[in-house]
């Protein structure tokens, strides 16, 4: 396996605090960190949450999501320079922001993002004002400059280095009018992802990521709502479908094996709604299954 650093990233500043910040506790407390045989690289703790949606961006947290995401990097780059692999556990898939921020201040680099809704709101169409609805839109240049443009550097990743795979609320984000994502952008919804196979479509997402003019390696998002609802139920928005476990076990494998990545989130589980544990033992169960065989 990979020389992996785990770093708790919980926070909840572009959702709420509805328990997704428990996160880290829960997979460590599964025994992800002695599977993975990681070390523990820190804890980045987020600023206090406001409720109340900015009135100049439409969206919660602006400033503390901006201020997070450097501190975040900073770990991240941290984790990098030792020569390790960063897994962060989030908290929202707003930390997505801090992980690829520490790649841009490297190179350009590309985004595998698992995740079972597009996340391509601008806050103008985004119901409650949630950046973990607009986490892509935001790391490709969209959206808010605070949050767009950290650092200077938005956009994160160009358009043509991210392939989004597995998600299937197309119907369902057209109705709320999220923008379409773009035509440059390599999407593989579920239903892809079907008829070509779990492994052919992680092949191509892979060949897509580290091909020709592909960036300096690529990093790895997993929203954990990707699954199928019937095998992940403990996520705050739940929709019918998704990967089986066995699938996203095959998409990791096929990922992770592959030299060209260079670290892994995992957002949104929520262990309030998962009050036995056993569904945060099967989530590191999977992720101990895609990272196994790695070099």
């Amino acid at each position: 396996m990979r020389d992996a650093a785990i770093i708790e990233a919980p926070s909840v500043l572009g959702l709420r605090p509805t328990g997704v910040e428990g996160l880290p506790e829960a997979l460590l407390g599964a025994g992800l960190a002695e599977g993975l045989g990681a070390v523990r690289a820190g804890r980045v703790e987020p600023p206090a949450y406001d409720p109340e949606r900015d009135p100049e961006t439409g969206v919660l947290n602006p400033d503390g999501i901006a201020a997070y995401s450097v501190a975040l990097a900073d770990a991240v780059s941290a984790v990098l320079d030792d020569g390790r692999f960063p897994v962060v556990l989030g908290g929202d898939c707003s930390v997505l922001l801090g992980n690829l921020l520490a790649l841009r201040r490297r190179d350009w680099h590309g985004l595998l993002f698992l995740d079972g809704h597009t996340d391509f709101y601008q806050p103008s169409a985004e119901p409650a004002g949630e950046a973990a609805s607009m986490e892509l839109a935001l790391a490709t240049g969209r959206g808010p400059r605070v949050l767009a443009d950290l650092e200077g550097r938005g956009p994160l990743v160009r358009d043509e280095d991210v392939v989004a795979l597995g998600f299937r609320d197309t119907e369902e984000s057209a109705a709320y009018g999220t923008q379409p994502l773009p035509s440059a952008l390599h999407a593989m919804e579920l239903d892809t992802v079907r008829d070509l196979g779990a492994a052919e479509a992680a092949r191509r997402a892979v060949g897509l990521l580290t091909g020709d003019g592909a960036g300096a390696g690529y990093w790895v998002h997993l929203d954990v709502d990707v699954l199928d609802d019937a095998a992940m139920p403990a996520v705050d928005y739940r929709l019918p479908g998704g990967l089986t476990w066995q699938e996203l076990e095959t998409v990791l494998r096929t990922a992770l094996s592959d030299g060209g990545a260079v670290g892994l989130d995992v957002a949104i589980f929520n262990p309030r709604l998962d009050p036995d544990g056993s569904l945060a033992e099967r989530l590191a169960e999977c992720l101990l299954r895609g990272f196994d065989g790695q070099g």
